[in-house]
């Protein structure tokens, strides 16, 4: 079987959701934030996919598609894609159950074949013609899709033309997620994440006049210990500026064989502790004054041991808190976390050691 790329990452969000992965770029063209630093990427140089080769990942999909279809006609299922049509073809073809290119198509299909992320970090870099191209073709060959996503850099989108992210809008491009981390000049600076608080600010109101639902990345601890307070104040004054649907929390924990890593190794950047995480979070949602959701869907939020398990001090799931509603209840379960000892939570030290997104 013919196998279509895909890249290594992709927010939690989409892989719940098993959406289908189409790259249209490799890697990060920044890769110099000193959190990130492109090890997702194995620090790979960045590139751009011609459209045309794009299109044919699609219609290797597209057969990938109809042979599981087929196969499900053929066993009498009419079409629909359950675990036992997957499990006759892996008999047939036991290598299958190697092909990231089939699992992908496979899980994406099985859970409704409704959703796509288009990968890898910055889809939007693309000349936007292009990137519009690739969306219909997609919209063409699976009318059925409803949902379609990408990253992108707040940098990329303010040099963008309202008129240009409109028209990505009309091809069918209905969610961005961008990483945000902070809106605190200073921290952005101390990062170099490549973009300032006004180009947050420019990039998500643009997004969001355009029509797209967008989700902005927020990293609490990524100001250390010094300038927490300024990260958390900062970070909430920008995007009440911008007034995401989403806001989604992303906890630091220093990767190895990054900038901060080293920093923080040398003793030169200072972690928060787990109480410390939760003030600084409670500080930002205190100054937030927004109808976004806030979502805390990734392990590396705030979480403690209670006997044998681990329990997630919030709901973990993709569509979060809905603000101002559920402020005083968030309000009340950090408040309930504070009284929580401090040694029962995994720390961001403890997370250092293992894997993470």
């Amino acid at each position: 079987m013919k196998e279509f790329e895909i890249g290594p990452i992709r927010p939690p969000s989409e892989g719940g959701s098993f959406s289908l992965l189409i790259r249209a770029t490799r890697n990060c063209p920044w890769s110099r934030c000193t959190f990130c630093y492109g090890t997702p990427y194995n620090r790979e140089k960045f590139s751009i996919r011609p459209v045309d080769e794009i299109k044919e990942d699609i219609d290797i999909v597209k057969k990938i598609s109809d042979d599981i279809r087929r196969t499900s006609e053929e066993l009498g299922y009419g079409g629909v894609v359950n675990e036992t049509v997957g499990a006759e073809m892996i008999k047939k073809n036991p290598e299958l159950n190697y092909s990231q290119s089939f699992v992908n198509v496979f899980n994406w299909l099985l859970s409704g074949g409704r959703t796509v992320f288009i990968q890898d970090a910055d889809s939007l870099i693309m000349k936007t013609r292009d990137l519009a191209e690739v969306i219909r073709y997609l919209k063409k060959t699976f009318p059925d899709i409803e949902r379609i996503t990408s990253y992108a850099r707040s940098r990329t989108v303010a040099k963008k033309s309202l008129e240009e992210i409109k028209e990505l809008k009309e091809a069918g491009l209905s969610r961005l997620h961008i990483g945000l981390e902070s809106g605190d000049e200073e921290v952005l600076r101390y990062v170099k994440k490549g973009a300032t608080p006004e180009d947050h600010i420019d990039a998500g109101r643009k997004v969001m006049d355009a029509g797209i639902e967008l989700s902005e990345y927020v990293m609490p601890g990524l100001g250390g210990k010094d300038l927490s307070e300024k990260h958390a104040r900062n970070t909430a004054r920008v995007l009440n500026e911008i007034d995401p649907h989403f806001i989604r929390s992303r906890p630091l924990v220093p990767r190895h064989g990054t900038p901060l890593f080293e920093e923080y190794e040398k003793g030169n950047f200072k972690l928060l502790s787990p109480h410390e995480l939760l003030r600084e979070i409670r500080m930002l949602i205190e100054d937030l004054e927004v109808n976004s959701r806030i979502c805390f869907d990734h392990m590396m939020n705030p979480s403690y041991v209670s006997g044998t398990w681990i329990v997630p001090l919030f709901d973990q799931d993709y569509e979060g808190y809905k603000l101002p509603d559920e402020k005083e209840h968030l309000l009340e379960i950090i408040e309930q976390g504070l009284k929580i000892k401090e040694s029962r939570y995994i720390s961001s030290k403890d997370l250092i050691s293992r894997p993470h997104l």
